[in-house]
């Protein structure tokens, strides 16, 4: 099965947009799980602009099923998971200053940083996943370096699913398969949707995780949380 995690960033930038607590963070993770959600995803960034360090470790003390925390993996990041200790840290190579993950790590020429790395959060019996392009030498890269899993950066395939699906999605069910091949387990996120999931999900039904965030909020407001949440499971059996 393919589990879902909820990424909860845009709840937290809702509330620091008034200030105060409301969406209070941590009910909405408790309330996540309760609706069906299999994880918890974060992403802390420098500035706070939505998750912020207490939110951090708030979250660790409610959240019941796989904590995933995303980020640059500078030494304020791998304080942060060497504390915390969730369930799977995600590497991802922003600049602080981008407005989301836009890139995938190259793992050729980030080699020595990311095996290092990586030993590190190892060492601390936290789970490493990779954001990554599906490039194979970049999946085989990967490896090399020691991850457990990648994480397919899919705004690609989102773009380009109207227009040409079965193109859109070729390189990833390709690079995907040989993560399997090379012992890496397969996550995948960014612009998936109750459009494009089930597609994606029924050509790598191998896939072990997929974090959602924006999209997910955007149909809860129409939708409300409970069922957007029930729907995207449904996309992935």
């Amino acid at each position: 099965m393919t589990k879902l995690s909820v990424n909860v960033n845009k709840f937290a930038t809702i509330r620091n947009a008034r200030g105060g607590n409301n969406p209070d963070l941590i009910q909405v993770a408790k309330d996540c799980e309760k609706f069906g959600a299999q994880g918890i995803t974060v992403h802390p960034r420098p500035d706070e602009r939505h998750i912020t360090t207490q939110d951090v470790y708030e979250l660790k003390e409610v959240v019941t099923t796989e904590y995933n925390i995303e980020g640059y993996p500078d030494e304020r990041y791998l304080r942060i998971i060497e504390e915390v200790k969730p369930a799977q840290a995600t590497l991802v190579p922003d600049s602080p200053e981008v407005l989301t993950s836009n890139a995938g790590w190259d793992t050729i020429a980030h080699d020595a940083f990311l095996k290092e790395t990586i030993d590190r959060i190892k060492a601390a019996g936290v789970r490493v996943s990779i954001f990554i392009d599906p490039l194979p030498e970049r999946i085989e890269g990967a490896a090399k370096v020691g991850a457990d899993r990648i994480e397919l950066y899919t705004e690609a395939f989102a773009s380009g699913y109207f227009t040409g699906k079965e193109e859109a999605v070729r390189a990833y069910a390709n690079t995907g398969l040989l993560a399997k091949d090379l012992g890496l387990g397969v996550n995948a996120g960014h612009d998936l949707d109750l459009n494009n999931l089930k597609y994606l999900k029924d050509q790598l039904p191998f896939l072990d995780e997929v974090s959602i965030g924006h999209a997910l909020v955007c149909d809860a407001l129409y939708l409300g949380l409970e069922n957007a949440i029930q729907m995207y499971r449904r996309q992935l059996k």
